[in-house]
């Protein structure tokens, strides 16, 4: 796993833990001051949890640069970020260097602050805006768009909340703008006819979530239930690390696996 803009290394702590020992986490961070602190707590971690040797590692440099930061092409199943990406003024680099990085049915996973609308300069240059995560907000339409420049499927949307400006400085230089915190999923998979559909049964096999399985916004599957989707969660289903936790068919074929389930080691 990949965090973009690691920080002080906290969400990678917590996905060592999740990954468990054979797994790895990577954290990269422009700022030199946050990784000495990420790194710092290191041994203190691999203690608490019982490893033998350091599952985590972090790297400086920036995001939108990630192989000149020595990271791999193909190389990492899932990225991660929180509200950094926001902060980033190349974010069509951003998308394209993740999709560079990620395995093949690879996943981005990420938060981070939406706008309805393309964003003045005024504001996108507005010190305290910046520092909010407003003045970097994403028209949520332009992220679509971006998205399909770098070669990702549809962003999945899972949640999202409005977020309210309360003071009336800034509300005056926002006007009419509105902005929510939304976290999507985007994956490395192959295109597909969009007018196909494809019908699929979740067998319950993911540790945690074995009755019902909340995908995104759109989709909750029920273990043992068909369920009709659309051709882009079909392929979705087919070519990640969900693949053989589903069955698909056609609408009224045979059901069978979804795919033979790739060649995971999490990185």
């Amino acid at each position: 796993i990949l965090d973009l803009g690691s920080g002080s290394g906290r969400d990678c702590y917590m996905l060592s833990q999740l990954v468990g020992e054979k797994g790895h986490v990577t954290g990269i961070d422009m700022t030199e001051d946050q990784l000495e602190v990420a790194r710092r707590f290191v041994d203190y971690h691999m203690k608490e949890f019982g490893y033998k040797k350091p599952n985590v590692d972090y790297v400086q440099g920036y995001i939108e640069a990630l192989t000149e930061a020595g990271l791999q092409n193909n190389s990492f199943d899932i990225i991660i970020s929180n509200c950094v990406v926001n902060l980033s003024p190349d974010k069509r680099r951003v998308l394209a260097e993740a999709y560079s990085v990620l395995k093949d049915g690879g996943e981005f996973y990420f938060s981070d602050v939406y706008s309805s609308g393309r964003l003045t300069e005024e504001i996108k240059n507005h010190k305290v805006l910046w520092g909010e995560c407003i003045g970097g907000a994403l028209w949520w339409k332009d992220l679509l768009q971006l998205a399909e420049e770098a070669g990702f499927s549809l962003p999945r949307l899972v949640t999202a909340q409005i977020i309210t400006v309360d003071n009336k400085e800034l509300q005056d230089i926002l006007g009419d703008y509105k902005f929510v915190s939304a976290t999507y999923r985007l994956f490395k998979v192959p295109k597909v006819n969009p007018t196909h559909t494809c019908q699929v049964i979740y067998n319950g096999h993911i540790k945690g979530v074995e009755d019902h399985f909340p995908f995104d916004h759109q989709y909750k599957f029920k273990a043992n239930e068909v369920v009709t989707v659309d051709a882009e969660m079909a392929s979705i289903l087919t070519h990640s690390r969900y693949a053989e936790s589903f069955t698909c068919q056609p609408p009224g074929g045979p059901c069978e696996p979804c795919g033979v389930k790739p060649e995971v080691s999490v990185t």
